[in-house]
């Protein structure tokens, strides 16, 4: 909801740290890989009950996402780069919740199915609208150069990082932050698909 009005705070810390990694050869790809697998070995980490090892993974991998893009403003930005980077956004956003139900499968199975179920709804509406954007040549930098259009919604990335911030502190209360932050990612959803429905008649 908000980051688009973080960008002008974000992007001058992350060119920097992008012109240290361009100047030793690390490219936006390589960035990506290993920040996804960072971020993925908070599954088994959670599965081991260790949520504050897993709130580190977590922030590296976002740290990581956000550091991707910034290199490959400095390199040039590819299709592969961008292809690479939003399936594993999505991956990644999708293995916390299973995480949390592996580690106490009686209390967060259930809300953790309903949440991998709402980020199906915002990703696929997020997806869809962005295919048929290019489609029709619809542009933004809202949120800065991006290899695909950022349709924003309720929940987007701070929100997002904030509620894997608070379930990796609040273990316990998992369940019901699960099943409100999961709602919120349904009106996000469903205002994307509002906002197709009207843009692409």
């Amino acid at each position: 909801m908000i980051d688009a009005h973080l960008r002008k705070y974000i992007d001058p810390t992350t060119d920097r740290a992008a012109s240290w990694f361009v100047g030793r050869g690390v490219s936006a790809d390589q960035v990506t890989l290993v920040g996804f697998f960072i971020g993925m070995i908070a599954v088994p980490v959670l599965w081991l009950g260790l949520p504050l090892v897993a709130l580190v993974l977590i922030l590296l991998n976002r740290i990581a996402d956000g550091l991707d893009g910034a290199v490959a403003r400095q390199t040039g930005p590819t299709d592969r780069g961008g292809f690479l980077d939003i399936c594993l956004d999505f991956f990644f956003y999708s293995a916390i919740p299973f995480g949390f139900a592996l580690m106490n499968p009686d209390q967060n199975a259930l809300a953790a199915c309903f949440l991998i179920f709402s980020f199906i709804a915002t990703g696929a509406s997020f997806l869809a609208f962005a295919i048929f954007a290019e489609k029709r040549g619809i542009s933004t930098d809202l949120r800065g150069q991006k290899s695909l259009y950022y349709l924003g919604g309720l929940t987007e990335g701070f929100e997002t990082i904030l509620f894997l911030v608070l379930v990796c502190l609040f273990p316990g209360a998992f369940w019901w932050m699960a099943i409100v932050f999961g709602g919120m990612a349904w009106i996000t959803a469903i205002s994307r698909v509002i906002a197709g429905w009207n843009a692409f008649r």
